[in-house]
């Protein structure tokens, strides 16, 4: 894993062979924080959630580039704990993980973002329901945004908070705003 840019741009992670997550590729990775920076001026005070965040990669990408706070909520052991590690590795306290069920984060919310990214399984029982939870849970700013990236086979175009689809091989993201 390889954080794209920032001030810890080029430093890669060895991830563990034995993890599931299936982690967002360099190449769509790049291509999702060209779309971002339309959006958003990661300098300027940011706040995000890491949805699924399983390896961290988005996790630390948001940090890189200069996001005040980050809070990354992964379901896995070894999953949280090779984001813990990470964190520690880059000596921030920007990042603040947290193992646990998302869709309870979500539900419990008290808290509004500027930005939230989602990376379910694919095949996640429930996936559809993730952009209702978030704007019915109000955890998006006024001007914030909200990706969920997933496979070509769903689509959100109906959805009211919809603002528009990006395709990079076989990931999908769909971006979604108040």
């Amino acid at each position: 894993m390889r954080v794209i840019s920032g001030i810890y741009k080029s430093r890669r992670f060895d991830v563990p062979r034995t993890f599931k997550a299936r982690p967002t590729t360099d190449f769509a990775k790049e291509n999702l924080f060209n779309v971002l920076s339309n959006y958003l001026d990661f300098e300027d005070g940011v706040s995000a959630l890491d949805l699924f965040a399983g390896t961290g990669s988005i996790s630390i990408e948001l940090v890189s580039r200069g996001c005040d706070r980050v809070i990354s909520v992964e379901k896995d052991r070894d999953h949280h704990a090779f984001i813990c590690k990470i964190m520690q590795e880059v000596k921030t306290d920007k990042c603040i993980p947290i193992r646990g069920d998302v869709f309870k984060f979500i539900k419990g919310g008290r808290e509004q973002f500027d930005f939230i990214f989602a990376d379910p399984p694919y095949e996640l029982k429930g996936l559809e329901t993730i952009p209702d939870l978030i704007f019915e849970n109000n955890l998006l700013k006024e001007e914030g945004l909200f990706i969920l990236e997933h496979g070509k086979k769903d689509n959100f175009e109906a959805h009211p908070n919809f603002v528009e689809r990006r395709v990079y091989g076989s990931v999908n993201f769909s971006l979604f705003k108040l």
